[in-house]
Order: C-alpha cells, then structure tokens, then sequence
C-alpha cells in the first residue's frame, strides 16, 4: 500500500485531490470509509481537537488502523486544527498519520518557531508523519454563518503572499502547506459561494514548493474545486456540509419516527446522507465527474 505522502504526490501527478473530511462520531466513519470504498479512492479522516476530545484521541486512532488493516485500504488520520505543540505532540505520540498545526494567527516568526518545533519532533518520533503548516486566517467554526468571520480577508493584502509561503516552508520543512486564496470556514446560510484565488493557487504552489492544501471546502462550486485543484491544490477539507446534512437527515428521522428509540434505526439516513454528499466529493476531487 501507498504510504500518504506517496499517494499525494501521485494525484497532484494527475491534477487530482483527495478529500480530507471530518468525524465526529461512528457513523460520520462509516458513512466516509464506505463512500470511499464504493469508488475504490483514498480518503483522509480528520478530527479537530474538540472532536477528538469527543470521540477520543486513541480511540480515532484505532478506529482508522481497523479499517486500513481489516480492509487494506488506503485510509489515513488527520489531527486536524491542531493549537498547541502540547496537543500536536499527544497525536504524533498516538500515531496520527497528519498533524495540522495551525498556528496562523500569530504573526509570521512565531508561527515558523512554533511550526519548527512541531515538524522536528514528528521527525524525531516518525518520519513518516506529515505535517502541515498555515498561513492566512480563514476563520476557525465548522458551523452555518451569518456572515463571512471577522478578520476573514476574501481579497487583497490578507491573502497569503508567495515571500510568505516560501519563507514559512522553507524555515519550518512542513511537508504540506495550507494558504489564505479567498476560502474561509464554514458555510453561509445566504448560500454565498468563497470566489477562490485560483492564479494565486499557481503561484503559491510554485513558491512554496511543497503540496498544497484548501481548507474551508464546503460551499465552494464544483467548478471553483476543479480550478484549485488543477492550480495545485492536493489536499480538500470537507467538514460543515456533512455536519448540515447529518443534522437535517436526523431531524427528519424524529419527526417521521417520533416513538423510535433504537439509535441505529434513526441514524441510518444520517449516515446515508454524509455518505452520499463524500461520494459526490471523492468523485469530483479525483476528476470522475463529467
């Protein structure tokens, strides 16, 4: 099997992305593990720290190794939004395959000191563990929004530059790099779309001379996806779309069902509806879609 970092240099080969998506319970895994099966594609679990609060940091962990063992498939565990070197270090000593570490909101010396740090002691506990680093603020909530975050720039100067991608990756040795290009976290409840910087893509892509990765996925255009992806994006983050379907398939199930008390039976349009907004994904990030 393909280790990670081998599996992305291979769809960036081919102008393709692999889909990035979060969990926060057993059903968000099975619905992403089996959508991606169905299409035989790769595909990266990811929990945030307070997901992992939720479901366990071990616990994701030996729920991601059962299914690539049991099934030998190409699945992976992403830390994703990753704080602190306290939390990045706990999931490097779990044995997390993606180590996230945003620390974009400090200004450029101490997120390269603090990114440093993090990437030397994945290197000193495994070489094989990626790490990715940010730069740009994109907001930080999964969540439905009003409005665009505050501080959140779509334009302009609070986009991320090439000098500062260059500088960031050079100084730290991320293996993945994760700019500011007009897309932010979350989705708005307008339906408004984030105009991504697709030129801008290009020119990161070539500064910064490793991998890159777009978060802040949900709510993009299919068209909007394919342009990053063919401008050099690797890597997409999928996390709020499958958090507004699995809410709405679940409040349907209760008003249909109301004496229902058997969670396995009011979840299950949960789980097909998450499985079928990632199957849609997969295909559109590997290219299948006409």
């Amino acid at each position: 099997m393909k280790t990670l970092k081998e599996t992305i240099k291979e769809a960036e080969a081919n102008q393709t992305a692999i889909g990035h998506f979060n969990i926060a319970n057993l059903e968000g895994l099975w619905a992403i593990f089996r959508a991606a099966q169905t299409l035989n594609l790769p595909v990266i679990i990811g929990l945030s720290e307070g997901e992992r609060d939720f479901v366990g940091a071990r616990q994701a962990r030996v729920l991601v190794s059962s299914l690539r063992e049991e099934f030998a498939y190409p699945i992976w565990l992403s830390a994703d939004h990753t704080y602190s070197l306290d939390r990045a270090q706990e999931a490097i000593d779990l044995g997390y395959d993606l180590i996230v570490f945003d620390r974009s909101e400090l200004p450029l010396a101490e997120n390269i000191s603090e990114t440093k740090r993090c990437v030397e002691y994945a290197r000193s506990v495994n070489p094989e563990i990626l790490v990715e680093g940010e730069l740009g603020h994109i907001g930080k909530s999964s969540k439905l929004l009003d409005l665009v975050p505050e501080g959140v720039a779509l334009t302009g100067a609070g986009l991320t530059t090439e000098a500062e991608a260059k500088q960031l990756v050079e100084a730290t040795g991320v293996d993945l790099f994760s700019p500011a290009v007009g897309n932010f976290h979350g989705m708005l409840k307008s339906g408004g779309h984030p105009q991504i910087d697709v030129e801008l893509i290009k020119k990161l892509r070539q500064a910064a001379g490793v991998p890159l990765v777009l978060h802040g996925g949900s709510g993009i255009t299919n068209d909007g996806f394919s342009a990053a992806i063919k401008a050099g994006i690797s890597i997409v983050h999928i996390n709020t779309e499958l958090r507004v379907v699995y809410r709405d398939a679940l409040r349907q199930a209760l008003a249909d069902e109301p004496d229902e008390i058997a969670p396995y039976k009011i979840l299950k349009n949960a789980v097909t509806a998450m499985r079928e907004v990632t199957e849609r994904r997969l295909k559109l990030f590997a290219g299948q879609v006409n």
